[in-house]
């Protein structure tokens, strides 16, 4: 027997181990059985390569639980160990692996993707005592056991084997027990070695016999060997990818189609990434992009690796080129994860792109399950957006589809304003907003149907991009303001009789949102009152509720205008009927307003003319008084004008039909608004 000490480093690298690592302490299995897959392959290199002479056999890993005896097993029929190997590999180069990388990466518990570096060791972080029982492949050979107690010590002496390859035996700690569960070890089977290379058995098949359910003969094997990613495209069917689909996500709706890729040099990479049917909601769809290391599972949260508009897509991806013993931040600014992550997104584009190409019209009906991951893409990754910006899609409000540039030819003779930037008018909902959607077309208009989840964004930057371009909602102004041709019309109405218009339908709202009254000099055939919303105030609130940065907006309550055309007749009607009921009292309060402007005026231009010093505090209060005087004034000009909207029953029906043709008008008010109509009918 040979006892020995491991060089250690790190004071108590056992309790560092299990400390360290024990938010992730199942990856023990993951590792063991990595081992054994690794000295299967190397016993299958050597035999090919005819160094090896007799029979390979059965070469089938095997996990065992026995819950009395408290221990695990992972058995292969690999290359096996001699003594000098278990010293040189256990006791020496692994160890020292291990704690070179405590050291190094003790301090980032919290970012590390996988522990692949810790193998062997690993173990202890489940186990009081760890035996390792091997015969090599290189006869004659001595069988040799090792056993660990997790201290620095170890032993090392003969036993008997009667088969080559290794046996490894953790005795699993008062912590542990969950491992012991079959269920538990079948899980993480399941979840770390479902595609390794060499069959793994746990157990034996069950049938169902006399009422219950026996077990046969027959090792049930939890791994596919050979999954679709390893093998080469030509050699696949459309019905292989949907197989393969079904095996990832058992449970998943059928995907739109699929990238297989396959790249030997600079980098290695295999895989294949599926297009989800992509609902309306981002981050549900995300973390389905599983990712291994030589068919080992490693994680399925895939940021650092991948651009963040990928992490949509489903699917496997497999490298070893990929660092897996670091944090994120690291990732993201390693040579060979840029080089994959931009080769990924090529790929994706490319075949987005052939897709588009080959087949435009299946290409359009898939469109609404594409567009989510598409605009994500083209906001977030300037290389895609060029590349995507050639097969990206508008729809239309009459679900008619075009690429950027053919829509662009579309629209440009007609939607061009004045000062020559080109207007595209889009609507968010056709039922809501069909009042709008009918003028914009009875101009000849065109109207984009942009109701996305990221479509706020997307016209954000494709303003960015669009030579002399912007985008308004339809509903954001008045038709012939939304994309102004000429100078404003002539009103009727004198600036003074404008001014007292908008004062009669400023009145009080009974509703959260804030509303502004504005007057246009429209055409007289338009409608007398319209509700518009700001373009600038609305996209700024709802950038801020899907994660735009812009919180102060989304505090802010919602913002209308109501647009009264000045040149409507039941406007004018209303004037003529204002001037006829208050005419005088609003000229003598006009005038007393224009003669206190006047006075304040011309006092604040003798100020101006004196420093400071000089002013008398008589002169101040004069002034302070006219201005009290003026402020009165205005207060008795509003109640003037709001008593009389208050009182004219079509100012409020007029506003109301404006709110209802907009969906606004809710509750008592719309019971109001019914009671009201049938008085004036």
């Amino acid at each position: 027997m040979q006892t020995g000490k491991i060089g250690v480093t790190t004071e108590n690298i056992f309790p560092i181990i299990k400390k360290f690592l024990y938010s992730d302490h199942e990856i023990f299995l993951r590792e063991l059985i990595s081992n054994a897959v690794d000295a299967t392959q190397k016993l299958k290199t050597i035999a090919s390569a005819g160094d090896f002479k007799g029979e390979v056999g059965d070469l089938t890993i095997r996990v065992s639980v026995d819950k009395k005896k408290k221990t695990i097993r992972v058995s292969d029929s690999g290359v096996g160990m001699t003594a000098d190997e278990i010293d040189k590999y256990l006791n020496q180069i692994a160890f020292s692996s291990a704690n070179d990388f405590l050291d190094k990466y003790k301090d980032q518990a919290n970012s590390i993707i996988g522990h692949f570096g810790l193998g062997f060791y690993s173990s202890f972080m489940v186990s009081d005592k760890v035996e390792v029982i091997s015969r090599s492949w290189n006869e004659p050979a001595q069988a040799v056991k090792w056993v660990c107690d997790g201290s620095p010590e170890y032993q090392i002496a003969e036993t008997e084997k009667e088969n080559r390859g290794t046996d490894v035996i953790l005795y699993i700690d008062k912590d542990s027990k969950e491992f012991l569960e079959e269920d538990r070890i079948e899980q993480l089977l399941k979840k770390y070695c479902k595609f390794l290379p060499v069959e793994i058995a746990f157990g034996k098949e069950k049938e169902w016999k006399d009422g219950k359910y026996v077990d046969t003969e027959k090792d049930k094997i939890i791994n596919n060997t050979r999954p679709a990613w390893t093998l080469k495209p030509a050699d696949l069917k459309d019905e292989d990818y949907r197989n393969f689909y079904r095996e990832l996500y058992p449970m998943g709706e059928e995907p739109l189609f699929n990238i297989h890729l396959n790249v030997d040099y600079p980098f290695k990479l295999t895989g294949i990434l599926y297009f989800p049917k992509i609902k309306s909601n981002i981050e549900i769809q995300k973390n389905k992009i599983q990712l291994y290391c030589n068919q080992v599972f490693v994680t399925d949260s895939v940021e650092g690796i991948v651009p963040e508009f990928l992490t949509l897509l489903h699917g496997v991806l497999d490298s070893p080129d990929i660092p897996l013993n670091v944090s994120r931040s690291y990732l993201q600014s390693d040579t060979n994860v840029k080089k994959i992550s931009a080769h990924i997104t090529k790929k994706v584009a490319d075949r987005l792109n052939e897709i588009f190409r080959k087949d435009r019209e299946e290409f359009e009906k898939k469109w609404d399950s594409l567009k989510l991951f598409i605009d994500y893409g083209m906001i977030t990754e300037e290389k895609f957006y060029e590349k995507a910006s050639k097969f990206a899609l508008f729809k239309n409000t009459e679900d008619k589809f075009f690429t950027f540039d053919e829509y662009e030819k579309l629209i440009k003779e007609n939607q061009t304003d004045r000062n020559k930037t080109l207007v595209y008018l889009y609507s968010t909902n056709k039922t809501d907003q069909y009042t709008y959607i009918e003028k914009a077309r009875n101009k000849g208009y065109d109207i984009l149907h942009l109701d996305g989840q990221l479509d706020v964004h997307l016209i954000n930057h494709l303003e960015t991009k669009f030579k002399d371009s912007r985008f308004v909602r339809v509903d954001s102004d008045v038709i012939d303001k939304l994309i102004q041709k000429e100078d404003q019309k002539e009103s009727k109405l004198t600036k003074d009789r404008q001014d007292d218009i908008r004062g009669v339908f400023n009145l009080k709202m009974t509703s959260k949102e804030v509303f502004n009254v504005v007057t246009e000099t429209l055409d007289e055939n338009d409608a007398p009152v319209i509700i518009t919303q700001s373009e600038f105030m609305r996209r700024m609130k709802e950038m801020s509720q899907i994660g735009g940065g812009m919180n102060f907006y989304g505090e802010l309550p919602d913002s209308y205008n109501i647009v009264v055309n000045l040149n409507h007749p039941l406007i004018l009607r209303i004037a003529d009927d204002l001037q006829e009921k208050a005419g005088e009292r609003l000229t003598e309060n006009n005038s007393e307003r224009n003669r206190l402007k006047d006075e304040i005026s011309f006092m604040e231009n003798e100020h101006k003319k004196k420093k400071a010093e000089e002013i008398s505090q008589f002169e101040k209060d004069d002034l302070e008084k006219l201005r009290k005087e003026l402020e009165t004034c205005e207060n008795a000009r509003k109640d003037i004008l709001g008593s009389y909207g208050t009182e004219n029953k079509v100012v409020k029906q007029l506003i109301d039909l404006a709110l209802l043709a907009n969906n606004m008008l809710r509750g008592e008010e719309l019971g109001t608004f019914v009671r009201r109509s049938v008085e004036l009918l």
